[in-house]
């Protein structure tokens, strides 16, 4: 049996981020597909898996590859600022505040009531509560 899939997948792509990326948008539209039994919804999920599968079994690697390459440039920035916008929601003993002048994040101690802050890389200074 894995001979079998070992034979069958020798030359092809196999799975990458945006196959994973697709199948993720698959399973999130499989919940309104239940509820309201549309029939688009029941298409752009069978659209969604035929790419998925024949990207998969594709042999033009190269090809692939540069959908993929694409893929991440557009998606990883996304992917990093939500992981740092979890990581500021999960920190307890700090506040972001954005500059006003340069618009970089700067992190302050909570708690210390009403504290004038400068941003380090622009120098301006501006007024918050913590």
């Amino acid at each position: 049996m894995f001979d079998f899939l070992r034979r069958l997948m020798y030359g092809r792509y196999g799975s990458d981020a945006l196959n994973q990326f697709l199948m993720v948008i698959a399973l999130v539209l499989l919940i309104p597909c239940f509820f309201t039994h549309w029939a688009i919804f029941s298409i752009l999920i069978l659209a969604l898996i035929i790419l998925i599968y024949c990207r998969m079994f594709s042999r033009n690697i190269y090809k692939r590859s540069a959908e993929n390459q694409k893929f991440l440039a557009w998606f990883t920035p996304i992917q990093r600022k939500l992981a740092g916008r979890k990581m500021q929601m999960q920190d307890k003993a700090h506040r972001y505040y954005k500059c006003p002048s340069c618009g970089r994040t700067l992190r302050v101690p909570r708690g210390r009531g009403r504290i004038e802050i400068t941003c380090p890389h622009c120098k301006r200074k501006f007024t918050k509560k913590t």
